[in-house]
């Protein structure tokens, strides 16, 4: 299962530590950014992925994060 966030975040720096401390709480999960995106995508690869886990983070953390649709 692949799930798809749109997010708020603009800098490769920031991406890969919101990446290392979600793949912390997520290990078997496969987590990437794609910033080129107007988006600026979250993309969360897992057999089961806890959507509402990963927008509290995010928000919590200071980022806005929805499921793109």
């Amino acid at each position: 299962m692949i799930e798809v966030f749109k997010t708020n975040v603009e800098h490769k720096v920031t991406a890969d530590q919101i990446q290392s401390a979600l793949q912390l709480q997520f290990p078997s999960s496969r987590i990437n950014f794609d910033l080129e995106d107007c988006d600026r995508i979250l993309r969360v690869e897992d057999h089961e992925v806890c959507i509402e886990t990963i927008i509290e983070w995010m928000n919590t953390s200071g980022y806005r994060c929805e499921v793109l649709n």
